[in-house]
């Protein structure tokens, strides 16, 4: 080729285009892909040292109980009790990936895993993610409605480490130190207080399953889920280091808590004026016999070692839901409204007619929003193509919006 014919190999320009033309075997580049080149290579190498950089600087700084808790009070009102149970589970768990693995070392610290046991709407989903939020480390929420045994239509219970690995983008080793949250965990409960002569694929067959998920093992996952089959590449995720939470509302465990509290008050000479039951939240004296009576197998409970409860919210903690964490409802709907340049506002009054309303229609904190929805969706429709830079509710406008159809619309929903 000659001289004048010679051009970059990767821009295409000409010899007389460039300052200079660099020459190889079988190709030639110009200065400016030069250039190019040199700045994407600074920018890999300063990406693996800042990356190096932080491995190093985090080896994972554990925060004490009392600072987990702290940081679970910005955004979950009351529950003081599972709040505290799970910041000592926690702490004890991330202390416990600290410590060096030695052959040496006689004590060997099992891990944490929790179970948490109330009604619909009461923050068992928010309380895991907001320690996931504290810790920074990959947290997935899996649905144990879908699960059924291996070989039948449904997930795998592997899936679960698949929400994991997708969450700690694909990186095993960040993944193996997370959080999975089993939602819906009554919902795979034994149908019969027998073990079953036939399969109960997802129900006692789901928690047979788990076991081994929970204790610890190493599991082949399929790196972007489904079914399994031969020819597909799995990736080894190692479940000893990874908290598992598992929550459920056990509807109708009361009963079973009830059943037990009042045994001994059978039969003439019987009291119970020792120990006065709350019959308004059963749940405070749940215990493990509870769970089996309802239908999880014993080994399941064993695996899930600390058991705590969410009680019921009652009209001061919603009325405090809805203005006090750090991302209440108000707050967000304040927010909303001053990026349309709308100064909101709302009246005491109408905050405590929208909790009279939850309280009523047992929507619980999850109805709050769907009844502020429900409230607010005609001002956010009208106000930011008008001329309006204030607006402030009233609960004669709540009861204006709240009318009976739409209600019973909610009740049903909820």
């Amino acid at each position: 080729m000659s001289k004048e014919g010679m051009e970059c190999s990767f821009c295409g320009r000409k010899k007389e285009e460039t300052n200079l033309l660099i020459a190889g075997v079988d190709a030639h580049i110009c200065d400016s892909c030069v250039e190019q080149a040199h700045g994407i290579l600074s920018e890999e190498v300063l990406a693996v040292e800042d990356e190096l950089g932080d491995d190093d600087k985090e080896k994972f700084e554990v925060k004490k109980p009392k600072e987990i808790k702290a940081f679970l009070d910005q955004y979950i009102i009351g529950q003081d009790q599972t709040k505290r149970t799970m910041a000592v589970a926690v702490y004890n768990h991330y202390k416990r990936l600290t410590q060096p693995n030695t052959l040496e070392e006689e004590v060997e610290i099992e891990k944490s895993n929790m179970i948490l046991v109330g009604d619909t709407g009461t923050g068992k989903t928010l309380i895991a993610k907001t320690i996931a939020k504290m810790l920074n480390v990959p947290f997935a929420i899996v649905d144990a409605t879908v699960l059924t045994q291996a070989g039948y239509v449904g997930e795998d219970v592997e899936s679960i480490l698949s929400r994991l690995l997708q969450a700690a983008d694909y990186d095993v080793e960040s993944a193996e130190r997370g959080i999975v949250f089993i939602d819906e965990i009554d919902k795979i409960a034994r149908k019969g207080d027998n073990p079953s002569i036939t399969r109960d694929v997802s129900g006692e067959g789901v928690q047979q399953a788990l076991l081994k998920l929970l204790e610890g093992t190493v599991v082949n996952v399929a790196p972007k889920g489904g079914r399994k089959h031969p020819d597909q590449k799995f990736t080894e995720v190692n479940t000893k280091d990874i908290l598992f939470i598992a929550g459920g509302a056990f509807a109708g465990i009361q009963r079973n808590i009830s059943k037990r509290l009042n045994r001994q008050a059978v039969g003439f000479g019987a009291s119970l004026s020792e120990d006065r039951v709350d019959e308004k939240n059963l749940l405070q004296y749940i215990i493990p016999t509870d769970l089996k009576s309802f239908g999880l197998i014993p080994e399941i409970i064993g695996r899930l070692p600390i058991l705590s409860y969410m009680n019921p919210l009652d009209k001061i903690a919603l009325r405090a839901i809805l203005t006090e964490p750090k991302n209440s409802l108000i707050k967000q709907y304040t927010k909303l409204f001053d990026m349309d340049g709308i100064e909101f506002s709302i009246q005491e009054e109408a905050l405590d007619a929208i909790v009279e309303k939850a309280i009523e229609y047992k929507l619980g904190a999850r109805g709050l929003r769907s009844l502020c929805e429900a409230i607010f969706t005609d001002a956010m429709f009208d106000l930011p193509s008008s001329d309006e830079s204030s607006f402030e509710v009233t609960k004669s406008y709540i009861d204006s919006k709240l009318d009976k159809k739409l209600l019973n619309h909610l009740s049903v929903a909820g």
